[in-house]
């Protein structure tokens, strides 16, 4: 101990080169990109303890490491039986192919990737902003006879999640199964509240439960996703969480956002994936029943897909699905999104597009809700600009939609965005949706947008401060923290 105490310095040094040289075979065996595999190496070798923290928070190959298995899940007989029957035949596939051309090739993009089969048979309600989605969502709750199933990011009890708390409440009290899962760093529900939920009967579970969530920041794993399922007929996936923050009518701030509403058959992979964060964070082995799989009569036909992604999936599902569309696109690429901090791929995409004069244009907060993702989004605006990338500010609040929309036949409405989190960290979910209609219906919302917006220029733009552009770049190093 003496020896230790009187060496202590040297004995750490020791250390740290011992685990820095363990992680550079770790590096080399992995076979990363030299440039990026180099960097990591130096600093590993040239910043004792630095180099180890930054490789610990930078340089983790986050899809590789399986936080949950999904076979509890997808091995059951029903699950496998509804997964047969939304098999499509050939038929189909082709009607779908003739319709959009190349965009058809996200369709076995994400079923080689993650089997997200392609439903037919459904209805797309669109929501603009919290205050429309509670009015409908609270509609839809009030009338379940059988089961609610919610998974949010964040589950707050303010003024409007208490009234879906209490209202959740109510239908447990008359024999609706009601199962709740909350990300323990993004929600905050009193323990009060906690204690009613059990009392009426809610089964609710946090999704990676931390002490000190407040102090947790986001350096963990994040279940991002906002999904409701109801009955097994109705499905909601989009941007808006349960908070006062996300309605207007209890806002200060204008919050803008997009949400859906499912019928038809996309709802039941959407229950397929509650179901495989329900195992996870409930440690229960459920046998899942066929009530939770009905049949609908859906007459409508608005081809989906829902494509989930996070270190669960072997592959960024949905960030290569955002790619193809891009680079498949003719005629226009229009994108909303609140953080806007692409990685190589998405960012080149998009300039060379716009440089072989398809017309891209992109949303993004003037002000963000975080200064370092308002910094760090900022830096990357130059480049755009420089290609030809229409970029626009949010001004009239704050911009939280999350969605893509290309030629006006494919759009993409969920929980990821543009950043490194989503493509890399967080577990998140999106819609994917090959319809006209929907399409048009989106464009219009985005073009509405626009007149809100402020259009950045050029040369005005490249006369931000010397300060501000180091500030920038600053903030782009800690984009994966974000």
């Amino acid at each position: 101990m003496d020896y230790l105490k009187n060496h202590i310095w040297q004995v750490l040094i020791i250390l740290n080169y011992t685990i820095a040289l363990s992680a550079v075979v770790t590096i080399l065996l992995k076979k990363l990109n030299p440039t990026k595999a180099l960097s990591y190496i130096i600093g590993l070798l040239a910043l004792p303890f630095l180099g180890l923290i930054v490789y610990y928070l930078f340089g983790q190959e986050y899809r590789k490491t399986k936080i949950f298995s999904r076979k509890n899940v997808l091995n059951q007989s029903v699950i496998k039986k509804i997964q047969d029957q939304l098999e499509l035949d050939t038929k189909t596939i082709n009607e779908v192919d003739e319709l959009l051309e190349q965009k058809s090739k996200l369709i076995p993009l994400l079923y080689n990737s993650e089997k997200s089969k392609l439903t037919i048979n459904n209805e797309v309600t669109l929501i603009k902003n919290g205050d429309d989605k509670f009015q409908h969502l609270f509609k839809d709750i009030k009338d379940a006879t059988d089961h609610i199933h919610l998974e949010y990011f964040i589950i707050k009890d303010d003024q409007i999640g208490t009234e879906l708390l209490n209202l959740l409440c109510d239908k447990a009290r008359d024999g609706v199964e009601v199962r709740i899962v909350i990300d323990d760093v993004g929600s905050s529900i009193s323990s009060k509240m906690k204690r009613q939920l059990k009392e009426c009967g809610i089964e609710m579970h946090p999704f990676m439960p931390v002490l000190f969530s407040k102090f947790t920041g986001q350096m963990n794993y994040r279940d991002h996703r906002k999904i409701i399922v109801i009955d097994g007929k109705i499905g909601y996936v989009g941007g808006v969480n349960i908070s006062d923050t996300y309605v207007n009518a209890n806002n200060d701030r204008y919050w803008r956002d997009t949400h859906i509403r499912l019928v038809g058959e996309a709802v039941k992979p959407l229950q397929i994936l509650f179901f495989t964060t329900w195992d996870f964070v409930s440690g229960d082995a459920l046998e899942i029943s066929k009530n939770y799989f009905p049949d609908h009569n859906c007459k409508a036909n608005v081809p989906l897909q829902i494509a989930a992604s996070g270190p669960d999936t072997d592959w960024s599902n949905i960030m290569e699905a955002i790619f193809v569309a891009i680079t498949n696109a003719e005629d226009y690429v229009y994108i909303t999104t609140p953080y806007f901090i692409p990685n190589p791929e998405i960012l080149t995409a998009l300039q060379v597009i716009a440089r072989s004069n398809i017309e891209v244009k992109l949303i993004v907060p003037q002000k963000s809700d975080s200064w370092i993702a308002e910094y760090a989004t900022n830096s990357y605006l130059e480049m755009l600009l420089e290609a030809g990338v229409e970029v626009y500010h949010y001004t009239k609040g704050f911009v939280h939609a999350k969605t893509m929309v290309v030629d006006g036949v494919f759009s993409t409405i969920g929980t990821t965005n543009m950043d490194y989190r989503s493509f890399n960290i967080n577990f998140e979910v999106n819609a994917l949706i090959y319809n006209k209609a929907i399409s048009d219906d989106l464009t219009s919302l985005f073009k509405a947008d626009l007149k809100d917006c402020e259009k950045l220029e050029l040369a005005s733009w490249k006369k931000r401060s010397k300060r501000t552009k180091v500030v920038e770049a600053t903030a782009r190093l800690m984009a994966p923290l974000l």
